[in-house]
């Protein structure tokens, strides 16, 4: 049976560290922080969540910052195979996977290298897989107008990997097509066909 220790009433919680929370954690999941094993893993679990979640400390702007350029160019622009790692909201278990990300320029275009550190905003945040996909697709469209916008993330989620259902195999995939990639079916199809070249499994 788990050892618990006193409840920590409410207005104390002010008072307490992040690291007295994970503590109070260890013990109520019947662990003994005072063991070799657990004496600094409160403060491990802080630099850990901090990092995992420093999306809350990113914003697009400055990711995007000085990376917006004037191109006379229009045809499509793909950055696929992007890995990003995530945290389900419900469980707080990883999800990890792929991102593929499109768009077609309406006179400017985003430095490659900022696409994936765009993906990080969002994924290094507790997330649902539909709305990651969405704000990645919304936030190209704020910064730069473009034509249209796809996105295709293909992830495996530990919350029905390790518990639940159990299913070591599945993967989860999902899109947002904005703009010309949901009007115009040739441009979705292209845009699908190229991604699809190196064994993507949508």
């Amino acid at each position: 049976m788990a050892r618990t220790s006193a409840t920590i009433e409410p207005a104390l919680l002010d008072t307490l560290s992040t690291q007295d929370l994970y503590r109070e954690l260890l013990l109520r999941i019947g662990e003994d922080p005072t063991r070799d094993g657990l004496l600094r893993t409160p403060e491990r679990m802080e630099k850990s969540m901090t990092f995992l979640t420093r999306g809350y400390t990113m914003n697009v702007t400055d990711v995007l910052h000085e990376a917006l350029f004037d191109v006379d160019y229009d045809e499509m622009v793909i950055v696929k195979d992007i890995e990003f790692f995530s945290q389900c909201e419900h469980h707080l278990l990883p999800f990890f996977g792929k991102a593929h990300i499109a768009y077609v320029p309406n006179g400017k275009v985003i430095g490659l290298s900022k696409i994936p550190r765009l993906v990080d905003v969002f994924a290094r945040r507790l997330q649902v897989q539909e709305r990651l996909t969405r704000q990645i697709g919304e936030a190209i469209t704020d910064a730069i107008h473009p034509q249209g916008v796809a996105v295709i993330l293909e992830a495996q989620h530990l919350c029905m990997m390790m518990r639940g259902v159990e299913k070591q195999h599945s993967s989860t995939v999902t899109s947002a097509m904005l703009g010309v990639f949901k009007t115009q079916l040739q441009t979705r199809n292209e845009f699908l066909s190229l991604v699809r070249r190196q064994g993507n499994s949508f």
